[in-house]
Protein backbone atom coordinates (compact mmCIF):
# COMPACT_ATOMS: atom_id res chain seq x y z
CA UNK A 1 0.00 0.00 0.00
CA UNK A 2 3.04 2.46 0.72
CA UNK A 3 4.40 1.79 -2.16
CA UNK A 4 1.22 1.93 -4.53
CA UNK A 5 0.85 5.63 -2.87
CA UNK A 6 4.52 6.59 -3.50
CA UNK A 7 4.85 5.19 -7.35
CA UNK A 8 2.64 7.69 -9.34
CA UNK A 9 5.41 9.93 -7.71
CA UNK A 10 7.94 8.28 -8.97
CA UNK A 11 6.43 7.20 -12.47
CA UNK A 12 6.18 11.23 -12.96
CA UNK A 13 10.12 11.72 -12.11
CA UNK A 14 12.86 11.58 -14.75
CA UNK A 15 13.71 7.44 -14.17
CA UNK A 16 17.31 7.63 -13.42
CA UNK A 17 16.93 10.60 -10.90
CA UNK A 18 13.77 8.42 -9.27
CA UNK A 19 16.58 5.81 -8.68
CA UNK A 20 18.78 7.69 -6.93
CA UNK A 21 16.17 9.05 -5.04
CA UNK A 22 15.14 5.51 -3.54
CA UNK A 23 18.89 4.39 -3.41
CA UNK A 24 19.93 7.62 -1.72
CA UNK A 25 16.50 7.09 0.67
CA UNK A 26 17.12 3.84 1.63
CA UNK A 27 20.53 4.38 2.65
CA UNK A 28 19.74 7.53 4.79
CA UNK A 29 16.50 6.00 6.27
CA UNK A 30 19.36 3.02 7.40
CA UNK A 31 20.87 5.73 9.65
CA UNK A 32 17.85 7.28 11.23
CA UNK A 33 17.38 5.61 15.44
CA UNK A 34 14.50 3.77 14.67
CA UNK A 35 14.03 3.27 10.92
CA UNK A 36 15.83 -0.34 10.23
CA UNK A 37 13.33 -1.92 12.21
CA UNK A 38 9.96 -0.15 10.64
CA UNK A 39 11.76 -1.23 7.24
CA UNK A 40 11.77 -4.87 8.65
CA UNK A 41 7.95 -4.50 9.82
CA UNK A 42 6.68 -3.07 6.60
CA UNK A 43 8.11 -5.41 4.32
CA UNK A 44 10.05 -7.94 6.54
CA UNK A 45 9.74 -11.65 5.42
CA UNK A 46 9.54 -14.15 8.55
CA UNK A 47 11.93 -17.18 9.11
CA UNK A 48 10.59 -19.98 7.42
CA UNK A 49 12.69 -23.27 7.44
CA UNK A 50 11.17 -24.85 4.54
CA UNK A 51 12.46 -21.87 2.37
CA UNK A 52 16.10 -21.67 3.54
CA UNK A 53 18.85 -22.20 1.06
CA UNK A 54 22.44 -23.25 2.16
CA UNK A 55 24.65 -22.90 -0.95
CA UNK A 56 28.07 -21.63 -1.42
CA UNK A 57 28.88 -21.99 2.00
CA UNK A 58 26.24 -19.46 2.74
CA UNK A 59 22.95 -19.53 4.39
CA UNK A 60 19.87 -18.21 2.44
CA UNK A 61 16.75 -17.28 4.61
CA UNK A 62 14.61 -18.17 1.28
CA UNK A 63 15.49 -17.66 -2.73
CA UNK A 64 14.56 -14.64 -3.43
CA UNK A 65 17.46 -11.70 -4.03
CA UNK A 66 18.27 -8.58 -5.54
CA UNK A 67 20.24 -8.41 -8.81
CA UNK A 68 22.85 -5.81 -9.45
CA UNK A 69 22.50 -2.56 -10.36
CA UNK A 70 20.18 -1.12 -8.45
CA UNK A 71 22.82 -0.33 -5.93
CA UNK A 72 25.81 0.07 -7.63
CA UNK A 73 28.04 1.70 -5.34
CA UNK A 74 26.77 -0.07 -2.19
CA UNK A 75 25.38 3.14 -0.32
CA UNK A 76 21.99 1.14 1.03
CA UNK A 77 23.28 -2.27 1.78
CA UNK A 78 21.59 -1.52 5.31
CA UNK A 79 18.22 -0.71 3.91
CA UNK A 80 18.33 -2.76 1.56
CA UNK A 81 19.02 -5.32 3.99
CA UNK A 82 15.61 -4.65 5.64
CA UNK A 83 13.05 -5.40 3.16
CA UNK A 84 12.34 -9.24 3.25
CA UNK A 85 15.96 -9.79 0.48
CA UNK A 86 17.76 -12.83 1.52
CA UNK A 87 20.98 -11.74 -0.28
CA UNK A 88 21.85 -8.70 -2.71
CA UNK A 89 24.35 -7.86 -4.95
CA UNK A 90 25.96 -4.29 -5.32
CA UNK A 91 27.57 -3.19 -8.77
CA UNK A 92 28.23 -3.54 -11.61
CA UNK A 93 31.64 -1.79 -9.96
CA UNK A 94 34.86 -1.18 -12.05
CA UNK A 95 38.39 -0.90 -10.71
CA UNK A 96 38.31 3.15 -11.36
CA UNK A 97 35.31 5.10 -10.83
CA UNK A 98 33.69 5.95 -14.38
CA UNK A 99 30.88 7.99 -15.31
CA UNK A 100 28.81 5.90 -17.43
CA UNK A 101 27.18 6.75 -20.84
CA UNK A 102 25.27 9.73 -22.02
CA UNK A 103 21.89 10.44 -20.11
CA UNK A 104 18.87 9.93 -20.79
CA UNK A 105 19.43 6.25 -20.58
CA UNK A 106 17.44 4.57 -18.70
CA UNK A 107 13.65 4.07 -19.93
CA UNK A 108 10.51 2.63 -18.60
CA UNK A 109 7.79 0.40 -20.74
CA UNK A 110 4.75 0.51 -18.59
CA UNK A 111 2.61 -1.97 -20.36
CA UNK A 112 5.27 -3.98 -20.98
CA UNK A 113 6.46 -4.03 -17.05
CA UNK A 114 9.89 -3.48 -18.26
CA UNK A 115 13.00 -1.08 -18.37
CA UNK A 116 15.95 -0.11 -21.00
CA UNK A 117 18.95 0.51 -19.81
CA UNK A 118 22.64 1.67 -21.44
CA UNK A 119 24.01 2.87 -18.64
CA UNK A 120 27.33 1.67 -19.17
CA UNK A 121 28.84 0.24 -15.52
CA UNK A 122 28.67 4.01 -13.85
CA UNK A 123 30.10 3.61 -10.80
CA UNK A 124 32.11 5.35 -7.89
CA UNK A 125 34.95 2.62 -8.57
CA UNK A 126 36.08 0.13 -6.40
CA UNK A 127 38.18 2.15 -3.29
CA UNK A 128 34.67 3.69 -3.00
CA UNK A 129 32.89 0.13 -2.75
CA UNK A 130 35.67 -0.77 -0.38
CA UNK A 131 34.98 1.77 1.85
CA UNK A 132 31.13 1.88 2.14
CA UNK A 133 31.02 -1.76 2.73
CA UNK A 134 33.92 -1.88 5.51
CA UNK A 135 32.16 0.83 7.42
CA UNK A 136 28.63 -1.70 7.35
CA UNK A 137 29.92 -4.16 10.00
CA UNK A 138 27.83 -7.24 10.89
CA UNK A 139 25.49 -7.35 8.27
CA UNK A 140 22.20 -9.03 8.25
CA UNK A 141 22.00 -11.19 4.68
CA UNK A 142 24.97 -12.01 2.17
CA UNK A 143 26.76 -9.67 -0.20
CA UNK A 144 27.65 -10.39 -3.92
CA UNK A 145 29.73 -8.13 -5.20
CA UNK A 146 29.30 -7.74 -9.08
CA UNK A 147 32.37 -6.87 -10.92
CA UNK A 148 33.02 -5.33 -14.39
CA UNK A 149 35.90 -3.79 -16.31
CA UNK A 150 36.54 -0.53 -16.95
CA UNK A 151 35.05 0.85 -20.61
CA UNK A 152 38.74 2.26 -21.40
CA UNK A 153 40.38 -1.07 -20.73
CA UNK A 154 40.54 -3.34 -24.08
CA UNK A 155 39.50 -6.98 -24.09
CA UNK A 156 43.15 -8.33 -24.08
CA UNK A 157 43.37 -6.43 -20.72
CA UNK A 158 39.88 -7.13 -19.10
CA UNK A 159 41.68 -9.63 -16.53
CA UNK A 160 43.74 -7.03 -15.21
CA UNK A 161 40.46 -5.21 -14.05
CA UNK A 162 38.58 -8.52 -12.85
CA UNK A 163 41.65 -9.04 -11.06
CA UNK A 164 42.36 -5.37 -9.26
CA UNK A 165 38.46 -5.74 -8.20
CA UNK A 166 39.09 -8.94 -6.31
CA UNK A 167 41.80 -7.14 -5.08
CA UNK A 168 40.23 -4.24 -3.44
CA UNK A 169 37.04 -5.85 -2.46
CA UNK A 170 37.61 -9.29 -0.94
CA UNK A 171 37.48 -8.47 2.06
CA UNK A 172 33.75 -6.95 1.61
CA UNK A 173 32.15 -9.71 -0.40
CA UNK A 174 30.67 -12.92 0.64
CA UNK A 175 30.90 -13.99 -2.61
CA UNK A 176 31.52 -12.44 -6.06
CA UNK A 177 29.92 -11.81 -9.73
CA UNK A 178 32.19 -11.71 -12.69
CA UNK A 179 30.16 -10.15 -15.20
CA UNK A 180 30.72 -10.53 -18.93
CA UNK A 181 27.47 -9.90 -20.37
CA UNK A 182 26.38 -6.55 -20.21
CA UNK A 183 25.37 -4.91 -24.08
CA UNK A 184 26.50 -1.48 -22.50
CA UNK A 185 30.09 -1.58 -22.59
CA UNK A 186 31.77 -1.75 -26.15
CA UNK A 187 32.51 -5.67 -26.77
CA UNK A 188 31.97 -6.67 -22.83
CA UNK A 189 29.95 -9.36 -24.74
CA UNK A 190 32.56 -10.91 -26.35
CA UNK A 191 34.69 -12.11 -23.10
CA UNK A 192 32.07 -14.75 -22.85
CA UNK A 193 33.42 -17.43 -26.21
CA UNK A 194 36.34 -18.55 -27.47
CA UNK A 195 39.55 -18.71 -25.68
CA UNK A 196 38.86 -15.24 -23.94
CA UNK A 197 36.11 -16.61 -21.60
CA UNK A 198 38.50 -19.17 -20.26
CA UNK A 199 41.42 -16.80 -19.76
CA UNK A 200 39.71 -14.78 -18.03
CA UNK A 201 37.93 -17.52 -15.77
CA UNK A 202 41.06 -18.45 -14.99
CA UNK A 203 43.18 -15.46 -14.55
CA UNK A 204 39.85 -14.84 -12.07
CA UNK A 205 39.87 -17.87 -10.05
CA UNK A 206 44.20 -17.33 -9.60
CA UNK A 207 43.26 -13.89 -7.95
CA UNK A 208 41.09 -15.62 -5.39
CA UNK A 209 43.22 -18.04 -4.84
CA UNK A 210 46.14 -15.52 -4.38
CA UNK A 211 43.69 -13.35 -1.95
CA UNK A 212 42.52 -16.22 0.02
CA UNK A 213 45.89 -17.25 1.18
CA UNK A 214 46.74 -13.57 1.76
CA UNK A 215 43.66 -12.56 4.24
CA UNK A 216 43.22 -16.67 5.38
CA UNK A 217 40.39 -18.79 4.45
CA UNK A 218 39.12 -20.53 1.68
CA UNK A 219 38.66 -18.54 -1.50
CA UNK A 220 35.65 -17.23 -2.09
CA UNK A 221 32.66 -18.47 -4.18
CA UNK A 222 32.88 -16.89 -8.22
CA UNK A 223 29.86 -17.09 -10.31
CA UNK A 224 29.28 -16.06 -14.12
CA UNK A 225 26.52 -13.87 -15.01
CA UNK A 226 25.65 -14.39 -18.59
CA UNK A 227 23.26 -13.01 -21.58
CA UNK A 228 20.36 -14.34 -22.29
CA UNK A 229 20.76 -13.83 -26.20
CA UNK A 230 23.45 -17.06 -26.40
CA UNK A 231 22.14 -20.13 -28.65
CA UNK A 232 22.57 -23.52 -27.11
CA UNK A 233 25.76 -24.15 -28.93
CA UNK A 234 27.35 -21.03 -27.51
CA UNK A 235 25.76 -21.89 -23.90
CA UNK A 236 27.17 -25.63 -23.87
CA UNK A 237 30.34 -23.77 -24.90
CA UNK A 238 30.18 -21.53 -21.85
CA UNK A 239 28.97 -24.09 -19.36
CA UNK A 240 31.90 -26.19 -19.85
CA UNK A 241 34.24 -23.29 -19.44
CA UNK A 242 32.52 -22.33 -16.73
CA UNK A 243 32.85 -26.05 -15.30
CA UNK A 244 36.19 -26.36 -15.62
CA UNK A 245 37.89 -23.29 -14.58
CA UNK A 246 36.40 -24.16 -11.30
CA UNK A 247 33.93 -21.38 -10.62
CA UNK A 248 30.96 -21.82 -7.90
CA UNK A 249 27.88 -21.28 -9.94
CA UNK A 250 26.35 -18.93 -12.95
CA UNK A 251 24.06 -15.89 -12.69
CA UNK A 252 21.12 -16.76 -15.32
CA UNK A 253 20.52 -13.99 -16.77
CA UNK A 254 21.75 -10.54 -17.74
CA UNK A 255 19.45 -8.22 -19.88
CA UNK A 256 19.02 -8.67 -23.20
CA UNK A 257 18.58 -7.06 -26.62
CA UNK A 258 16.04 -8.12 -27.83
CA UNK A 259 12.98 -6.50 -28.86
CA UNK A 260 10.03 -8.87 -29.57
CA UNK A 261 6.78 -8.02 -28.66
CA UNK A 262 7.44 -4.70 -27.30
CA UNK A 263 4.16 -2.24 -27.43
CA UNK A 264 5.73 1.24 -25.65
CA UNK A 265 7.57 4.12 -27.87
CA UNK A 266 10.29 3.50 -25.64
CA UNK A 267 11.09 -0.02 -27.54
CA UNK A 268 13.26 2.00 -30.19
CA UNK A 269 16.01 2.71 -27.18
CA UNK A 270 19.66 1.22 -27.35
CA UNK A 271 20.45 -1.01 -24.11
CA UNK A 272 19.75 -4.03 -22.31
CA UNK A 273 16.13 -4.69 -21.86
CA UNK A 274 14.74 -6.03 -18.60
CA UNK A 275 11.52 -6.96 -17.03
CA UNK A 276 8.84 -9.02 -18.23
CA UNK A 277 9.43 -9.61 -21.63
CA UNK A 278 12.82 -11.78 -20.56
CA UNK A 279 10.55 -13.93 -17.67
CA UNK A 280 10.31 -16.78 -20.51
CA UNK A 281 13.58 -16.45 -22.10
CA UNK A 282 15.56 -16.56 -18.81
CA UNK A 283 13.63 -19.83 -17.53
CA UNK A 284 15.05 -21.69 -21.18
CA UNK A 285 18.50 -20.62 -20.42
CA UNK A 286 18.23 -21.59 -16.78
CA UNK A 287 16.44 -24.90 -18.01
CA UNK A 288 19.40 -25.73 -20.83
CA UNK A 289 22.17 -24.83 -18.18
CA UNK A 290 20.76 -27.14 -15.67
CA UNK A 291 21.04 -29.70 -18.32
CA UNK A 292 24.13 -28.79 -19.60
CA UNK A 293 25.68 -29.24 -16.70
CA UNK A 294 23.95 -32.22 -14.94
CA UNK A 295 22.56 -29.83 -12.22
CA UNK A 296 25.94 -30.05 -10.59
CA UNK A 297 26.84 -26.54 -10.96
CA UNK A 298 24.38 -24.23 -8.79
CA UNK A 299 22.22 -21.47 -10.42
CA UNK A 300 20.76 -18.14 -9.59
CA UNK A 301 17.89 -17.26 -11.66
CA UNK A 302 17.29 -13.24 -12.88
CA UNK A 303 14.95 -11.96 -15.49
CA UNK A 304 11.14 -11.18 -15.34
CA UNK A 305 10.69 -12.09 -12.09
CA UNK A 306 7.38 -10.43 -10.90
CA UNK A 307 5.24 -13.10 -9.31
CA UNK A 308 5.90 -16.53 -7.23
CA UNK A 309 5.22 -18.94 -10.67
CA UNK A 310 7.62 -16.71 -12.35
CA UNK A 311 10.28 -17.97 -9.67
CA UNK A 312 8.88 -20.89 -9.09
CA UNK A 313 9.32 -21.56 -12.96
CA UNK A 314 12.67 -20.86 -12.62
CA UNK A 315 13.66 -23.07 -9.71
CA UNK A 316 11.72 -25.92 -10.93
CA UNK A 317 14.05 -25.67 -14.10
CA UNK A 318 17.36 -25.24 -12.24
CA UNK A 319 17.86 -21.98 -10.13
CA UNK A 320 18.54 -22.39 -6.73
CA UNK A 321 17.83 -18.86 -6.08
CA UNK A 322 16.29 -16.07 -7.85
CA UNK A 323 16.91 -12.23 -8.12
CA UNK A 324 14.41 -9.29 -8.90
CA UNK A 325 15.29 -6.02 -10.14
CA UNK A 326 12.52 -4.75 -12.52
CA UNK A 327 9.70 -5.98 -10.47
CA UNK A 328 10.62 -3.62 -7.64
CA UNK A 329 9.71 -1.05 -9.63
CA UNK A 330 6.60 -2.13 -10.97
CA UNK A 331 5.23 -3.52 -7.80
CA UNK A 332 7.24 -1.85 -4.86
CA UNK A 333 9.49 -3.92 -2.15
CA UNK A 334 6.35 -5.84 -1.33
CA UNK A 335 6.77 -8.11 -3.96
CA UNK A 336 9.65 -10.65 -1.91
CA UNK A 337 7.58 -11.59 0.60
CA UNK A 338 4.53 -11.73 -2.19
CA UNK A 339 6.75 -14.45 -3.41
CA UNK A 340 8.35 -15.42 -0.61
CA UNK A 341 4.75 -17.19 0.63
CA UNK A 342 3.84 -17.73 -3.14
CA UNK A 343 6.67 -20.75 -2.92
CA UNK A 344 5.45 -22.11 0.26
CA UNK A 345 1.87 -22.71 -1.27
CA UNK A 346 3.69 -23.85 -4.41
CA UNK A 347 5.72 -26.55 -2.51
CA UNK A 348 3.03 -27.53 -0.44
CA UNK A 349 1.08 -28.31 -3.51
CA UNK A 350 3.83 -29.89 -5.27
CA UNK A 351 4.63 -32.42 -1.81
CA UNK A 352 8.52 -31.13 -1.13
CA UNK A 353 9.01 -30.26 2.10
CA UNK A 354 11.68 -28.19 1.37
CA UNK A 355 12.62 -25.76 -1.57
CA UNK A 356 15.78 -27.55 -2.57
CA UNK A 357 13.59 -30.45 -3.44
CA UNK A 358 12.42 -28.23 -6.11
CA UNK A 359 15.39 -27.30 -8.01
CA UNK A 360 15.37 -28.88 -11.15
CA UNK A 361 12.21 -30.52 -10.64
CA UNK A 362 10.93 -30.18 -14.40
CA UNK A 363 14.18 -32.76 -15.23
CA UNK A 364 13.41 -35.41 -13.21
Amino acid sequence: MLYKLAKPLFFRMDPEAAHHLVVDGMGTAARVPGMPALLSGIWGVGESPELAVDLFGLRFAHPVGLAAGLDKNAKAVAGFSRVGLSFMEVGTVTPLGQAGNEQPRLFRLPPDEALINRMGFNNEGADAMAERLGKLGKRRIPIAVNIGKNKLTPNENAADDYRACLRKLYAYGDFFVVNISSPNTPDLRKLQHGDELKLLLDAVKDEMATQAERQGGLPKPILVKVAPDNDEEQLAYMAEAIRSSGMSGIIATNTTIGREGLTHANAGETGGLSGRPLTKRSTEVIRSLYALTDGKLPIVGSGGIFTADDAYDKIRAGAHLVEVYTALIYKGPGVVREIAGGLKERLRRDGFKRIAEAVGADHR
